[in-house]
């Protein structure tokens, strides 16, 4: 197999102020989205593996998937800059959580921008543009 050079690059921005089980359920419900999302699947770079024994593991990313923390008002900026930019993403606020998912959708639409907290933003984009614009966050650890 031939190795060839990333063109996008996969990066999700997880809320610094949020427990584990929140920031999984975030980084899930984002991941999912953003895959459903992609218009050229190609490019999410999808591949079944094989292992030695035949059995296959399917729709792995060849793309390294990073993931970050960093302040929700960052999260939010870094929202505001990929919308400028035109970069794919998704994000998760905490109007998305508990209750059922009507009420999760009434909370959000009753909510203003400003004050939504945001868990989490999923990118896709350009390698070198969504490096440049996550640079300044920590490594998820």
């Amino acid at each position: 197999m031939e190795f060839k050079p990333f063109e996008k690059k996969l990066v999700a921005v997880l809320s610094e102020n949020i427990e584990i089980g929140r920031a999984m359920n975030a980084l899930a419900h984002m991941t999912l989205g953003l895959a459903a999302s992609v218009n050229n699947k190609m490019e999410l770079r999808l591949q079944d593996y094989k292992d030695a024994d035949e059995s296959k593991h399917p729709q792995i990313s060849d793309i390294p998937f990073i993931i970050l923390k960093g302040k929700p008002s960052k999260i939010r900026e870094l929202r505001k800059i990929a919308i400028e930019k035109g970069i794919h993403y998704t994000d998760f606020t905490n109007t998305m959580i508990q209750d059922t998912y009507i009420e999760q959708h009434q909370r959000t639409l009753q909510t203003k921008e400003q004050d939504l907290e945001y868990f989490g933003i999923c990118l896709f984009g350009e390698w070198e543009l969504v490096s440049q614009l996550t640079k300044k966050f920590s490594l998820w650890k």
